[in-house]
């Protein structure tokens, strides 16, 4: 039987690794850029990346998997696809040009999805027709290897292709969340205190990159700090997402983006792609020395923890995901050691709004405030997990 075809707007990284995942799952794919470099530049990485599966004994045949890609410059060439995921830039108005002439060519039944990591669903469904056919499905970075895929109803979508996306994704392999469409969504909401905290305790002057990386991961055991993962990231990418949540939840001061961040993408230390960010990537350079204090690592580390629990409360609360999906979207999204709200019941949620007030009352900052439901879990002793 025919497996449905599937069309890729973008053919960067994430477009390309889409569409990698989605022919290694036996559908023919669509590739799509207005880039004539850009489709070569793909063309170039996906055979490179499929006969090195091939070689591993990963696939039985690179040529195969590689009969199944067009690649095209028209959008005509979508024409008879079943599911078209978009991954281009974030701008909401370039985004919605393009579902807009999508439109004009697909079928009436044809699911339109976009791969964006922080910009409304809703205000993209909004420039269609048929907004109804319109879901988020929000693949992490590299896309065949992160088994996590946010799936974001927009307000208009119908059950029935929400339901349908999902069973796509899992079909590839995939391991499926449901969140509301949010800034942020799960992962890229809850996961702000992570590198905003961080930066908040490196501009105090409490320890350096290196002694805040080395702390999450010696008392954490997060696999990586989260300098080191912005620099994995691209500080411009990290830093772009920090201001739409910002912007997007209307200023909140918990969402605050930093002016050393801003500077790192300002002077153009990307991280990783451009040789130097918080770290320099230049052959022969050292990575610096943490300070090793155990005293001064634990409070680093619980003082991120209790922001990032505290966050992970506040999306179960405004109903952003169900709790399990939380829990799983950190894990799986993010490679987070454990669950937060199965960590917070770990030390005890009376613990963890503690030391929340403890901070709002030294800052006289509302980025601290708890969570509603954390205050409430506090009083009455209870857990999020049996």
């Amino acid at each position: 039987m025919q497996k449905m075809k599937i069309g890729v707007v973008g053919s960067g990284a994430m477009g390309s690794g889409i569409a990698q995942v989605a022919a290694m799952h036996g559908h023919p794919v669509v590739i799509f850029d207005a880039n004539a470099a850009a489709i070569e530049k793909s063309k170039s990485a996906l055979e490179k990346v499929l006969n090195s599966l091939q070689e591993k004994g990963k696939i039985p045949s690179a040529k195969e998997v590689l009969d199944r890609f067009t690649f095209a410059s028209d959008i005509v060439s979508f024409r008879g696809c079943g599911l078209i995921i978009e991954a281009i830039i974030e701008n909401l108005q370039v985004k919605q040009q393009v579902f807009s002439d999508l439109e004009k060519v697909v079928d009436s039944n044809c699911i339109l999805a976009t791969n964006t990591s922080s910009l409304s669903v809703t205000l993209i469904a909004a420039a269609c027709q048929k907004p109804e056919r319109v879901v988020g499905i929000h693949f992490f970075n590299p896309a065949p290897l992160m088994p996590l895929v946010e799936i974001i109803p927009a307000v208009q979508s119908d059950e029935s292709v929400v339901e349908n996306s999902r069973n796509i994704i899992n079909s590839w392999g995939k391991t499926t969340v449901l969140a509301k469409d949010t800034p942020g969504f799960i992962v890229n909401r809850v996961a702000r205190p992570f590198y905003g905290e961080a930066i908040r305790i490196y501009e105090e002057g409490i320890a350096d990159f290196a002694t805040i990386d080395w702390a999450m991961k010696e008392f954490g055991g997060f696999r990586m700090g989260p300098f080191e993962l912005m620099d994995f990231i691209g500080n411009d990418i990290n830093y772009t997402v920090t201001e739409t949540v910002f912007r997007e939840f209307f200023y909140d001061p918990r969402y605050k983006p930093s002016f050393t961040q801003k500077r790192q993408v300002e002077s153009k230390r990307l991280g990783r792609k451009t040789g130097r960010g918080y770290y320099n990537y230049a052959e022969g350079a050292a990575m610096p020395e943490p300070d090793r204090d155990e005293e001064k690592g634990k409070y680093i580390f619980q003082r991120v923890l209790v922001m990032l629990i505290n966050e992970a409360v506040d999306a179960l609360y405004l109903h952003i995901a169900s709790r399990e999906d939380l829990d799983i979207a950190m894990t799986k999204g993010v490679n987070y050691p454990k669950g937060l709200l199965h960590w917070c019941d770990e030390i005890g949620a009376a613990k963890i709004y503690d030391h929340l007030k403890n901070l709002q009352e030294i800052y006289g900052e509302d980025r601290y405030r708890p969570s509603a439901l954390l205050r409430q879990m506090a009083k009455s002793g209870k857990h999020f997990y049996a």
